[in-house]
């Protein structure tokens, strides 16, 4: 059974519990990393600059303390692999409805179940819905 590195227990730490219980769940069955929770302004800024972000500091869901966002990949990361992410994301999603968890991925903000009609994709990105004001990209 895989198992998070220290890296991502410690970022996984920075998130809403139910972020943490998603994927605590889903490490049980595919290997993956947990590249970011909270993320302060120095970085959310600079993510922004260049192109990697939409929003600034403070308005990015991974700004709040716990983080309302995680940036999970499947592991070995491989950045070029867009089928990948979609059936991890497919995976995590599925994880998170039958613990009641509602999540939206960066690679289909509208939750149409289409990830060609995206105008910025963030396939590393999942984050809670129920937050308000949250249910627009």
């Amino acid at each position: 059974m895989p198992k998070f590195g220290s890296r991502s227990r410690n970022a996984l730490k920075s998130c809403d519990k139910r972020l943490q219980l998603v994927f605590n769940e889903v490490i049980k069955t595919v290997d993956c990393s947990v590249l970011e929770g909270h993320r302060g302004q120095v970085e959310q800024d600079r993510l922004c600059e260049e192109g990697k972000s939409k929003v600034k500091y403070p308005k990015g869901r991974h700004n709040q303390l716990p983080s309302r966002a995680c940036d999970c990949v499947p592991y070995p990361i491989d950045w070029h692999d867009r089928e990948r992410f979609t059936f991890f994301a497919g995976f995590v999603l599925g994880v998170a409805e039958t613990m009641g968890v509602s999540l939206r991925w960066g690679g289909d903000w509208d939750k149409d179940w289409y990830v060609h009609d995206n105008m910025f994709d963030d396939f590393p990105h999942f984050e809670l819905l129920d937050v308000p004001g949250n249910d627009k990209a």
